[in-house]
């Protein structure tokens, strides 16, 4: 008899767990367990000059055989002296303004302006070719300032002239240039300078590339009197927003480029 009682116990309990569909037990399992936040990256770190330095792109992002120089920030091409001929353009004022500040920013190294905090540079050479690479921390309002004017180039200043020392004319193009999509902002072009060099004719080709990351840009000038390479300023560009992301990540930049970029 109690062995009976037992056993009806037992079967009236398993009755009253298994009483009900399935999803209302799994329902009442869900709103016990405790409901996960959700989590936000965490803010980029701001970009010291330290992290600047370590946010530089090395030789083994490029490809080819360029080698890294120490001297970059003194780099001046003579062939960029000169003062815009006013007097080719429709709207004279704005376009010249535009063009000379291009070719200034060129000579200067000073594509962007000052930066408003951490910034560090390097160069590059290969024959008769040059790459300088800058990355820096700018003002934002001022970057979006600098990257519409860049865009406005290939309009403002499509073809001009530029009178030098003793009056020498030299011949300027600028034309739009598709860069990786990178980064948050992007605009590239490429410059062509022709004019002369102790007697002899000479063309000057530069590839210019900008790329904003947050409040932080890199910059890339590449090119010579041999042509330009703009592989090397793609590979310069891509490879280079991925060590900046790392370092505003708090990471440490991988030494070789990933084979998966």
């Amino acid at each position: 008899m109690a062995a009976a009682l037992a056993c009806g116990t037992l079967l009236v309990t398993a009755a009253a767990c298994s009483n009900g569909d399935d999803g209302a037990a799994g329902g009442s399992d869900v709103a016990a367990a405790p409901v996960a936040g959700r989590t936000t990256a965490p803010a980029p770190l701001p970009l010291t000059n330290a992290r600047a330095r370590m946010a530089l792109i090395t030789a083994a992002d490029l490809e080819d055989d360029w080698t890294q120089v120490k001297t970059a920030g003194n780099w001046h091409d003579r062939l960029l002296v000169g003062k815009v001929d006013v007097a080719r353009f429709v709207t004279a004022r704005t376009q010249a303004a535009a063009c000379q500040q291009l070719l200034d920013g060129l000579y200067e190294n000073d594509m962007l302006g000052k930066p408003s905090g951490g910034s560090a540079l390097t160069g590059f050479q290969q024959d008769e070719a040059r790459l300088f690479y800058q990355v820096a921390a700018y003002d934002k309002a001022d970057l979006d300032k600098s990257l519409a004017w860049l865009k406005s180039l290939p309009t403002e200043c499509d073809q001009f002239n530029a009178v030098g020392a003793q009056n020498a004319t030299r011949s300027v193009q600028v034309v739009a240039a598709s860069l990786p999509k990178v980064g948050d902002a992007r605009q590239g072009i490429t410059v062509t300078v022709k004019g002369s060099s102790g007697g002899s004719p000479v063309t000057l080709t530069l590839d210019v590339a900008v790329v904003r990351v947050g409040d932080d840009a890199i910059t890339v000038v590449n090119g010579g009197t041999d042509g330009v390479d703009h592989d090397s300023t793609d590979d310069a560009v891509s490879h280079g927003v991925t060590r900046l992301k790392d370092v505003l990540a708090g990471r440490t930049p991988a030494p070789q480029p990933s084979l998966f970029d």
